[in-house]
């Protein structure tokens, strides 16, 4: 990851750390009890939530687990994220850790679930964080990503693009179902199940959990509810007096598995030696 990006996403996300941390939205809903479902998590497994923000996923499944490692790469979110549960008097399971998803700190091998929920987006290069998460997955562990849906309309996905990047600086890009099934392809991992799943924001606390100005959001504004007819359609953009108040998306859920038996690779370094995951010492 480039050194001056890293850097950006730091401070993007410390400065609106909070506001992530209190939002409701990442709390729970359909995505995370799909992704429950799917995942079958017991109290043997480790599990990785990878860019894990405001540590919504971590607490939602550490009931669920025997430990969950929340790793992100903004120290600041991870220490008002630890504060919070704290408070809260949640889960004593969780370990909050700073970790590059695109250069992960453990072992190979060294969880038997894995999430990483409304994140990749904000990825340089998803490619090499999927080939990490392939390597410290147990054989036979178990993955969910949930990420934002680019649609498969040429201007739809072009005004989502641009709104995104208005929004936050630090969004990339999103990818389509087919883009996100062939990246699962490469890293060799076995993809089981996609699920699309509608999500609707409210615009104004969207925009300022971003940080977002009045300036700045008035212009946002201005970009949706000047869009045509068929992006009002498709995002179900619903407006009183020239104010959007909400707007829907869609969510890609993805379930997928490392390989049970896999073909003879090189030998291991010290990183990629399976072994169990870091725990409390």
């Amino acid at each position: 990851m480039d050194r001056k990006f890293k850097n950006q996403v730091r401070e993007q996300f410390g400065k609106t750390a909070m506001a992530y941390i209190q939002s409701t939205h990442f709390s729970g809903g359909a995505d995370l009890e799909e992704a429950v479902r799917l995942l079958q998590p017991t109290h043997e497994d480790n599990m990785l939530d990878v860019a894990c923000g405001g540590g919504h996923t971590a607490l939602f499944f550490a009931p669920l687990v025997r430990q969950v490692v929340a790793s992100d790469l903004t120290m600041q979110m991870l220490k008002k994220a630890q504060e919070h549960l704290a408070e809260e008097g949640g889960a004593d399971n969780v370990i909050f850790r700073e970790a590059d998803a695109e250069d992960l700190p453990f072992p190979a091998g060294s969880f038997t679930l894995l999430t990483c929920r409304i994140a990749p987006h904000h990825f340089p290069d998803v490619p090499r964080a999927l080939r990490e998460f392939h390597r410290v997955l147990r054989r036979g562990g178990r993955m969910v990503i949930i990420d934002t849906l680019l649609p498969s309309d040429p201007e739809i996905a072009e005004f989502y693009q641009t709104m995104e990047k208005m929004r936050d600086p630090t969004h990339i890009r999103a990818f389509n179902e087919d883009q996100w099934k062939q990246m699962i392809l490469d890293s060799e991992l076995i993809l089981h199940e996609t699920k699309i799943i509608p999500k609707t924001h409210d615009f104004q606390e969207w925009a300022k959990r971003a940080g977002m100005n009045r300036k700045e959001i008035q212009e946002l504004n201005s970009f949706f509810m000047e869009a045509s007819p068929k992006i009002h359609d498709f995002f179900k953009i619903e407006s009183f007096a020239g104010e959007v108040e909400t707007y829907t998306d869609r969510k890609l859920l993805i379930y997928a598995r490392r390989k049970e038996k896999e073909k003879n690779r090189p030998a291991a370094t010290h990183k990629e030696t399976e072994q169990p995951p870091p725990s409390e010492g």
